[in-house]
């Protein structure tokens, strides 16, 4: 099937004169997960990935991604005739590099304008300038070949009242035309789907588990114009629309009226987030810079912080009863990955205000949880037996905000080194937690202090320790995050600020055998303050147990077993009330102090 497509698009590419076309995981507004209608990637190569590239010429297609989805990659890809390229790895070369040997003098390069970001078309063009290599992106090629191509979503959007959002969005556009006054600005152009729900306080479901709505904004000293499907809007959204100032455009017509814009304005944009084809029609001066919604957004504000809380306090009842079945009922009653994140989705549909996960939950068994980002299908769809681990990520949507968290649960006997890989792990997760460090640390600064315990076995995780989280918005934010070495498309290394709320989820992959993982969100926080400067802490804001059946004492300090057990001892004052007898009473087991 694969070969097929692939053959095609060859066919389209030569008629054009082509010699190279780009295919990235990208939708209009470089959103990191994407509707069905955007999956061109997916489609194209079987790798179902959130994260990677496509490149096809006339002999070759590689698809570039990243360690997160090493295994999962090489596996999707067999008997596609595409080539892993394992980013980050030595040996690996860049995209543009590699388009500069496989594109000849006075060549073609194709994409489609819309899909690739500023900074990256630009990038292409400068690298292959010296062989005269000229662009081709004014089509999507996948689209003349993707017959039964999804529909573009446009589903309803709804408003998040101040009592979830904290401010007005008349207030939050009037802090953005500050922002855009200091950087010397008249116009911002914003394609972002997060900072756009963030700025009018709209919410939507045009990407599954991620809470947007399919729109551009364009935000200029007077007025705040809203490009969308009209169809997503419904009255009482026009009207609170209209009276904080927004007008209102068909979200088709974004690109004539950016090109309608005065050559006298000073546009504002991202170029790492704004699309190529934006960028072009753009006749103004550019001041380029990260969209200031972005870290605005990131800083919480009280009555989002307190709504948080409650959240998680949700959330924790769920995960816990959910966890309670699992360890009770395994080899007692029929259960697969599949069916033990069905019960878990069910356990949080019963919570107030939840709405939907926040993304798709993983529930992996055994050596499946050695794939970061593994996904159950009917096909791997593993039976959960009284023996080894179970590693679930998931997360939820709330009305009070998004929550994301990792246990790795034993199910029956594990071994001596998997109980060394648990215990390490959780040390990690507890070691970033207990921090304190001055303001003006990123995270790089901290990372070591997860990273520190799985480098003392000589292993590592390839993948960041942590990432920021919206509020009712997507489960990955920037710019905050825990990262040993700066990742500049991630952008994830800003001050840590009193508010933002970032995961801590260190982890051990043994491919083969299992994967460990413990995940909390922890919110930043103003410490003591004297003459060395503002100390800062974190407060862990999820709420459930690490399961002690998979912890050794023995390889943890005296000071590390305390900050579980304080942990464990919060979990149970939180929780114990919301619980029946019998699931109070296990969870009195397994918060025990050790």
């Amino acid at each position: 099937m694969i070969p097929q497509r692939l053959k095609k698009l060859r066919d389209l590419m030569a008629k054009r004169g082509m010699d190279a076309y780009v295919i990235p995981t990208s939708d209009f507004h470089e959103s990191e997960y994407v509707g069905d209608y955007f999956k061109a990637r997916k489609y194209m190569s079987g790798f179902t990935g959130s994260a990677g590239t496509l490149v096809v010429t006339a002999k070759e297609a590689c698809l570039w991604t990243d360690g997160r989805y090493f295994i999962q990659a090489a596996n999707q890809l067999k008997d596609t005739t595409v080539t892993l390229m394992k980013i980050g790895e030595e040996g690996t070369p860049l995209i543009e590099d590699y388009l500069y040997k496989a594109i000849p003098a006075k060549g073609k390069l194709g994409f489609d304008g819309r899909v690739v970001t500023a900074s990256e078309g630009r990038s292409f063009m400068e690298r292959l300038a010296d062989k005269q290599v000229s662009l081709a992106t004014s089509e999507d090629l996948v689209d003349l070949i993707w017959e039964d191509r999804p529909a573009m979503s446009a589903k309803p959007a709804f408003l998040l009242d101040e009592k979830y959002a904290g401010k007005s969005a008349v207030q939050k556009l009037d802090e953005l035309r500050k922002a855009m006054k200091e950087n010397g600005c008249t116009v911002h152009v914003i394609t972002t789907l997060d900072d756009i729900a963030w700025l009018f306080n709209i919410r939507g479901n045009d990407v599954e588990c991620n809470p947007v709505v399919l729109s551009y904004a364009v935000i200029t000293m007077e007025k705040a114009h809203f490009f969308v499907n009209p169809a997503c809007l419904n009255e009482e959204i026009r009207e609170k629309l209209s009276a904080d100032g927004v007008e209102i455009h068909p979200y088709g017509e974004i690109i004539s009226f950016v090109k309608s814009l005065s050559a006298d304005e000073t546009v504002l944009l991202d170029p790492q987030k704004v699309n190529y084809e934006i960028d072009s029609s753009i006749q103004g001066k550019k001041v380029e810079k990260a969209n200031p919604t972005q870290l605005a957004k990131a800083i919480k504000n009280p009555v989002e912080l307190k709504n948080i809380r409650n959240a998680h306090i949700k959330d924790g009842v769920a995960f816990t009863k959910f966890m309670y079945w699992l360890k009770t009922n395994v080899g007692k009653i029929p259960m697969t990955e599949m069916s033990a994140a069905e019960y878990l989705l069910a356990r949080r549909a019963e919570q107030d205000g939840f709405i939907e996960p926040s993304f798709e939950t993983i529930s992996a068994y055994k050596a499946n949880a050695a794939m970061m980002h593994y996904s159950a299908t009917e096909e791997s769809n593993a039976e959960l037996k009284p023996e080894g681990m179970l590693l679930v990520d998931s997360g939820g949507q709330y009305y009070e905000g998004t929550t994301d968290i990792t246990r790795t649960m034993v199910l029956g006997p594990i071994t001596e080194e998997q109980k060394l890989h648990f215990t390490t792990v959780l040390r990690s997760n507890l070691s970033l937690a207990n921090a304190r460090f001055l303001h003006g640390c990123i995270g790089m600064n901290l990372d070591i202090l997860a990273r520190g315990p799985i480098w003392d076995l000589n292993l590592d995780y390839k993948c960041g320790t942590g990432h920021g989280i919206g509020y009712l918005l997507n489960v990955h934010e920037a710019p905050n995050g825990f990262r040993w070495k700066i990742v500049a498309e991630r952008r994830d290394s800003a001050v840590l600020e009193e508010g933002m709320v970032t995961t801590d989820e260190p982890g051990i992959y043994i491919e083969g055998s299992h994967g460990i993982r413990t995940e909390n969100e922890l919110i930043c926080r103003k410490g003591v303050k004297n003459g060395d400067g503002q100390f800062m802490y974190f407060e862990p804001v999820t709420y459930a147990p690490i399961d002690l059946d998979g912890v050794d004492p023995q390889y943890m300090t005296e000071k590390e077993r305390r900050t579980l057990n304080d942990y464990h001892a919060m979990v149970y004052g939180l929780l114990f009330n919301y619980l029946t007898e019998e699931e109070r009473d296990w969870l009195k087991e397994y918060t025990r102090s050790i």
